[in-house]
């Protein structure tokens, strides 16, 4: 899928949303990295320390699991993913790993990828959508306040990101 938006009043951005592939394995580790870096979460308890980071392609080819890149001139700027809940309720998804690298942020990209995202938890037949993330990515805050996600008190399964603190679930 391409997407281009205009950020400007000349000026537009052409980006292409794909499904992961195991040559985007490498990058997609680095731009998640990178994030986490920027963010103080370098360090266990964060998505940093996951032992599938580094081979999402492989993680992400089940039927109830999806994550997609984002692409700019055959340059991964980002991604995001949509998986079962680990040790949670069979209707509930979890989106994740969703970054993106500064260049991008701000430009609609975030939005149109996680309706994608979504969509396909929808045709799942997941009910609830669940997330967790820090308070300091406040532009990810913001996406996810104004796509309708509620904060929760504590965090829902067992992702193993017990430093995050912030938990969100969206009823799909």
């Amino acid at each position: 899928m391409r997407i281009c938006l205009g950020l400007g009043a000349e000026e537009k951005m052409t980006i292409e949303i794909a499904k992961i592939k195991p040559e985007h394995d490498v990058a997609v580790a680095e731009v998640v990295r990178l994030v986490l870096t920027e963010y103080g979460a370098n360090k266990p308890g964060f998505a940093w320390d996951d032992p599938q980071l580094d081979h999402l392609s492989k993680t992400y080819a089940d039927e109830n699991s999806q994550y997609l890149v984002v692409i700019q001139d055959g340059v991964v700027m980002g991604g995001g993913g949509i998986g079962p809940l680990e040790g949670g309720d069979s209707h509930v998804c979890e989106l994740q790993k969703m970054y993106f690298l500064p260049q991008i942020r701000g430009t609609g990209f975030g939005t149109a990828l996680l309706g994608t995202l979504l969509g396909f938890a929808r045709e799942q037949g997941y009910r609830h959508c669940y997330l967790e993330t820090l308070l300091s990515m406040s532009a990810a805050n913001g996406l996810y306040n104004k796509t309708g996600f509620k904060v929760l008190d504590k965090p829902m399964g067992n992702t193993g990101h017990g430093s995050c603190d912030t938990w969100y679930l969206l009823v799909l």
